[in-house]
């Protein structure tokens, strides 16, 4: 196969918002920065982010403080999150907004001219009061907006791009250092050999090993696959959100900003239901609580439908003039996905897998982090995560909403800020990468091309995500999910000999695919494992058979390894601006 190789100062994997953020902050510090990304850089699965970004900027309510975004969050994710990441991450919050309104990205605006803020759930005025406005919004295409408008300043910044390659696997040096990346391609199958000083991982989530997701096609979990393949841990694998208002039978979302405008849910006896499970948030606690309330409410025969399989969100109690400027984005999806006029009829919804809280262990500045044998964190020098593929962790086992679009502007800046401040402190030239490492990762794709037998991808891809989707879904039991296991073992050796029936070099999506595959088996693997492991119910993951959280044996971070070894990590409870949040009940 013909290599191209070409040496950089920064290679980003991932052209979404993490990376588009992370290049723009290092592209402005004059370092050659070169992107690579498998779907054209605005195609990123962030341009269909809908409700918004969260920051406590006091626009609509006349007063906010980060400190009390900072308690929401750590509360949202039941505690699991790490602070000193979430006191940064809200700290800088309302810095980050006011940078993207100042490169040009369209906000909507109050009557004052100001940056309009919506509610969304788990967020609160004075540590757990009343309801606040926090959520900046470009009506309900936000991460549209966003994704636009960091392309655009990339470009401006002569950022340099490799639309549809396809990253296959980190090149590592006998230190386990990262040095650099192999990608293909698409459009010639050609392989490239990309060095550098420092590689950033910013490939999103991983959301179709399940089903029905929310997710792109495109979210199939390549960095979590390269880092588990280069012998690093992920975490948290088990801790998979479920947003309550999925599209029924076809997983398109519909945003929590429906119900931050006024929207709620409703059960076959026209119920207003979440007044009964929490009465202060009601529609707009957290997403792990209303997608289990829904889920009891079906499960104990109030869905709506022939099958009872669903429950109904009502927006035609709301003004045309909301629907038409707050949530036009929405109206359209529902007539097209659910074939409903929002403004006239209920719109049928139902839990559907959106994100992935778990993923690449990192510290606060990106860096990747393994345990040393000490059981001590350890940076990989030469390699940072950032976006939904990184754990920071601010999301810990649940994430609030817009809390996303954040993260990734946050910790996207701050691993540039992190690498430029590296590469000035170490003026060497990125390690010349051997013969022998470029042969070590190109191995995938010649057993690929070379096998005559085998199972095809995509119906070994549907065996995996059906699996996933009944036995490791909202509520999970040990008896369910170990025979669901059992089935994902058999499903990982048969992954092992696919073969391929397109053996063309341009274009050959098949061949994308089967690499895909091979991530994607990787995370379900994880998921299944850590969640068969946690025995407590803490934020998503939500275990009929031990139904408390156990802050005793669980108080802590899952790890999970490519030969299936597990460990853990401490929860980091030390912010350096503010007291510890002590652990306490979570209510809504």
């Amino acid at each position: 196969m013909p290599i191209q190789q070409q040496s950089f100062d920064v290679i980003i994997v991932g052209g979404g918002g993490a990376g588009l953020r992370a290049a723009l902050q290092l592209s402005q510090a004059n370092k050659r920065v070169a992107v690579i990304s498998k779907v054209f850089p605005t195609r990123s699965h962030t341009v269909s982010a809908q409700g918004g970004i969260n920051a406590a900027l006091g626009n609509t309510d006349g007063r906010d403080d980060w400190r009390w975004h900072m308690y929401d969050t750590i509360v949202g994710s039941d505690y699991l999150g790490d602070q000193d990441a979430i006191e940064y991450m809200c700290q800088h919050a309302p810095e980050a907004v006011y940078e993207l309104e100042h490169m040009g990205m369209p906000f909507s605006r109050n009557q004052q001219g100001k940056i309009y803020q919506r509610a969304f759930g788990g967020q609160t005025q004075d540590f757990g009061g009343d309801l606040v406005h926090r959520t900046c919004a470009a009506a309900d295409r936000t991460g549209h907006a966003l994704l636009h408008t960091l392309y655009q300043q990339n470009i401006k910044s002569k950022t340099i791009f490799f639309s549809e390659w396809y990253a296959v696997d980190l090149i590592q040096d006998e230190q386990q250092n990262v040095t650099g990346v192999l990608a293909i391609d698409i459009a010639s199958g050609t392989l490239g050999v990309f060095s550098a000083q420092a590689t950033v991982l910013a490939t999103g989530g991983a959301g179709q090993i399940f089903y029905t997701t929310t997710n792109a096609y495109t979210n199939t979990g390549d960095g979590l696959g390269m880092v588990l393949r280069a012998n690093l841990p992920l975490q948290d694998m088990e801790m998979w959100q479920f947003h309550p208002t999925g599209v029924l039978g076809a997983g398109v979302l519909i945003t929590e900003a429906a119900r931050g405008e006024g929207g709620y849910l409703i059960n076959n006896k026209n119920e207003r239901y979440m007044e009964r499970y929490a009465p202060h948030l009601k529609d707009l606690s957290c997403r792990d609580v209303v997608s289990r309330c829904s889920m009891i409410e079906i499960r104990e025969g109030r869905g709506v439908g022939s099958e009872g399989d669903h429950v109904l969100l009502k927006l035609d109690h709301l003004d045309a003039k909301v629907l038409n400027e707050k949530l036009p984005g929405i109206v359209a999806l529902a007539k097209t996905f659910a074939g409903v006029d929002p403004s006239k009829e209920p719109i049928p919804v139902t839990p559907t897998c959106h994100y992935m809280m778990g993923g690449i262990p990192t510290d606060r500045f990106g860096q990747v982090v393994k345990l040393n044998a000490q059981g001590e964190d350890e940076c990989v020098r030469g390699l940072y995560a950032a976006g939904e593929c990184a754990s920071v962790s601010v999301h810990g086992a649940n994430r609030l909403g817009a809390n996303s679009l954040l993260d990734i502007v946050v910790f996207g800046r701050s691993v540039g800020v992190a690498i430029i401040s590296s590469l000035e402190q170490n003026k060497q030239q990125a390690s010349p990468i051997t013969e022998a490492q470029i042969e070590a990762a190109s191995q995938r794709i010649l057993r690929l091309r070379k096998t005559q037998e085998g199972e095809q991808v995509a119906h070994l891809r549907t065996v995996m995500q059906k699996i996933m989707q009944e036995h490791f879904g909202v509520f999970r039991t040990e008896e369910v999910m170990a025979e669901g296991l059992v089935q994902l073992k058999a499903v990982y050796q048969r992954v092992g000999h696919t073969k391929l029936s397109d053996t063309s070099q341009t274009f050959n999506t098949e061949l994308i695919e089967a690499l895909e595959l091979e991530n994607l088996i990787l995370v379900a693997m994880a998921s299944a494992e850590l969640a068969l492991a946690r025995q407590e119910s803490r934020g998503a993951h939500a275990r009929i058979d031990f139904p408390n959280r156990d802050d005793e044996n669980w108080f802590k971070h899952s790890l999970y390894y490519i030969d299936g070894k597990q460990g853990q990590r401490p929860v980091n409870m030390r912010p350096s601006m503010v007291d510890p949040f002590p652990l306490k009940e979570r209510k809504y």
